[in-house]
């Protein structure tokens, strides 16, 4: 599923106008965004949690020449799925 098809399902399930669906999608999912940029948690239960995490430097390889390259520390996006979602996935048909 893309955006485009998640905003149809949206306006479907809540009755309301495509373009009311996508500035709900746009306007979470910019906030969730602004949110873990800052530094903070974003959690949703049952679905789940968005946060930033902090990768370690390491050492690499360059995949042409095999020469070790060091890759700098740095800040990645995180979800950890929640319970409700985690059981979804997981049932059997």
């Amino acid at each position: 599923m893309n955006k485009a098809e998640l905003v149809d399902v949206v306006a479907k399930e809540a009755q309301t106008t495509k373009k009311d669906a996508e500035m709900v999608i746009n306007s979470m999912m910019e906030t969730i965004v602004k949110s873990v940029a800052a530094g903070e948690k974003v959690t949703l239960v049952g679905f789940g949690t968005f946060e930033a995490r902090q990768r370690k430097a390491r050492v690499g390889r360059n995949p042409k020449t095999n020469e070790p390259l060091q890759i700098p520390a740095k800040r990645v996006a995180g979800f950890r799925v929640g319970k409700e979602f985690g059981e979804a996935v997981n049932k059997k048909k």
